[in-house]
């Protein structure tokens, strides 16, 4: 689950006590049952040209009179990458971050982190991808402003270097339409990518697009997440609090069980209503001994006692009853022969 690093959330996990380092990791995974917190790790002179660092920047979202400035103030530190990991070990949440660029990437690779995210910015830069690749760790890739035939060559590009990996069905705006979001896609890579798993990484408001996405298969589930949604930032009103992370987590657990089997049965549960509803075959004038059924001597009821059921009533016709079948009475297997 992607974590905001804007505004104010650096009095929680920058340079503060200890306690306030471990406050968003430990609600992440206490409060809310995540599995993973996900930042965003940059080398800014390796992400950005020179000129793109200097230009003014004077969004009311802004840290600084420059981007440079603006993304200096928000980019955590080597150092400060490895208390969070530290930190995350101890509430016993998995600890990783998007690699914004090859730069990142080592670097992310050099503290072991369970996976690395390609971000969507970063799906079409095929060096990239093939370097990240070759580090050998599982890889996440979203695919948010590009074309089903750029992640055809996503896939193809990964899977040559990387076995494990998964893509994810995105869309690259904040706060995502639902009318932008474009579920249908994760069926599309299921059948165009079938032997790796496929997720969706969200940044629409509430939670039901994302179960919804859960329900159709997606193995991997993305959101942004901030303590509070009025902060400054233009990715706050895009993410979840807490208490909605934890809504949503438990709303895919449940999900998850009830997607249950593919195989179509009477369960063990359902076997005492069918014993009071469930339906079966009656005969609806008295049998004798030795009659051929036709089809107007059959009934379906429920009876008692259960018998031939009712689904069963077109076989019947055409054998012969071994006994005589008093009117209304249940059809049971030991009164019909061949």
């Amino acid at each position: 689950n992607k974590v905001n690093k804007v505004g104010e959330l650096r009095e929680y996990v920058l340079i503060k006590s200890a306690q306030k380092r471990m406050y968003f990791l430990q609600r992440m995974r206490r409060d809310c049952g995540a599995d993973c917190a996900k930042f965003q790790k940059s080398e800014l002179e390796v992400r950005f040209n020179k000129q793109a660092l200097e230009r003014p920047y004077t969004s009311k979202n802004s840290w600084g009179k420059t981007y440079g400035e603006h993304k200096r103030h928000l980019e955590f530190s080597h150092e400060q990458y490895r208390e969070l990991q530290k930190y995350a070990t101890e509430v016993g949440i998995f600890f990783t971050a998007s690699g914004m660029d090859e730069m990142a990437v080592e670097f992310l690779h050099e503290i072991n982190v369970p996976f690395i995210k390609v971000a969507s910015a970063d799906a079409d830069n095929f060096p990239y991808l093939e370097k990240t690749a070759k580090k050998g760790r599982p890889m996440v890739v979203s695919t948010g402003m590009q074309s089903m035939e750029t992640i055809r060559q996503v896939y193809k590009t990964v899977k040559q270097h990387n076995q494990n990996f998964t893509i994810l069905q995105c869309t690259s705006t904040y706060p995502l339409d639902p009318e932008d979001v474009n579920l249908r896609v994760i069926t599309e890579y299921q059948k165009e990518f079938p032997d790796i798993p496929i997720g969706y990484s969200g940044h629409e408001t509430g939670i039901a697009i994302s179960v919804a996405a859960a329900a159709l298969g997606a193995k991997v589930i993305e959101r942004h997440v901030t303590l509070d949604k009025t902060w400054k930032g233009s990715d706050h009103g895009a993410s979840l609090e807490p208490s909605e992370l934890a809504e949503l987590i438990r709303s895919i657990r449940l999900v998850e069980k009830a997607m249950g089997s593919r195989i179509k049965q009477m369960l063990p549960g359902e076997k005492v209503l069918h014993s009071k509803l469930g339906k079966s075959v009656v005969a609806k004038v008295k049998i004798p001994k030795g009659t051929v059924l036709t089809l107007d001597m059959l009934g379906v009821k429920a009876a008692e006692p259960i018998g031939i059921p009712a689904g069963e009533i077109f076989k019947l016709v055409g054998k012969t009853v071994t006994q005589d079948v008093e009117e209304d009475a249940s059809v049971l297997p030991n009164m019909v022969g061949n």
